[in-house]
């Protein structure tokens, strides 16, 4: 297998993070998120994160909400996030902050930490996810099958995507890309985040695509 190796080695990451918690948002290694900043503890947060190697942990709140939206400073947290680098960085109207987050490499949350200039952190372990900072360029998976997935899924919702774009990704940026973008209930993105490997997830993937055309086709029959 041929595999590059990014230029942030574990011995170099943050034992303690500031955390981002949001609902149903998803970061995966080697994935790319945008997001718009606008509540102050977050805004801190990025600035902070600005001086501090640009590094954030993105994480899911365990409690229901909208999707994008932020979790109560005492709402529990899921125990796996993802560390992620501000790759993107500009000013909007309102204050806002319009930044881009790309995925560097799994955590395990050991403790969560006071609060520091209002947003939440955690001592995390990275050790469990260390294959995540190599580039997987070869391993296989079921792509038509993925694709043959996602185009029923997102006809069904009316949602349009770049098939000639998605095609010339190679197998893990399209796993990442879909997984993503793709709008599953937060404990399926979650278990997405959780899956052990590439081919896990990405059988993990198909599986909740097409047993959400499965849900769509029973609804159908019941109206």
């Amino acid at each position: 297998m041929t595999s590059s190796v990014r230029d942030t080695g574990p011995a170099e990451l943050p034992r303690e993070i500031g955390l981002f918690p949001l609902v149903s948002v998803l970061l995966l290694p080697h994935g790319q998120v945008p997001l718009q900043v606008f509540e102050p503890r977050y805004l801190s947060l990025i600035e902070w994160a600005l001086g501090n190697g640009r590094l954030v942990g993105m994480v899911q709140p365990r409690s229901a909400g909208e999707v994008g939206a932020s979790a109560p400073d005492t709402a529990p947290l899921h125990a796996i996030g993802c560390l992620g680098r501000v790759t993107g960085f500009e000013e909007a109207e309102g204050g806002r902050l319009q930044i881009t987050i790309k995925g560097l490499i799994r955590f395990r949350l050991l403790e969560e930490l006071p609060l520091y200039q209002g947003f939440r952190r955690a001592r995390v372990d990275y050790e469990p996810f260390r294959q995540d900072l190599v580039a997987d360029a070869e391993t296989p998976i079921d792509r038509d099958r993925l694709m043959r997935a996602l185009k029923a899924f997102l006809k069904r919702r009316g949602i349009s995507a770049n098939w000639e774009a998605l095609t010339g990704l190679p197998a893990e940026p399209l796993v990442s890309l879909v997984a993503m973008l793709t709008p599953f209930e937060a404990s399926e993105k979650q278990a997405l985040l959780e899956a052990p490997s590439l081919p896990e997830r990405a059988k993990l993937l198909v599986g909740l695509l097409e047993m959400g055309l499965l849900g769509d086709t029973a609804q159908t029959v019941r109206h």
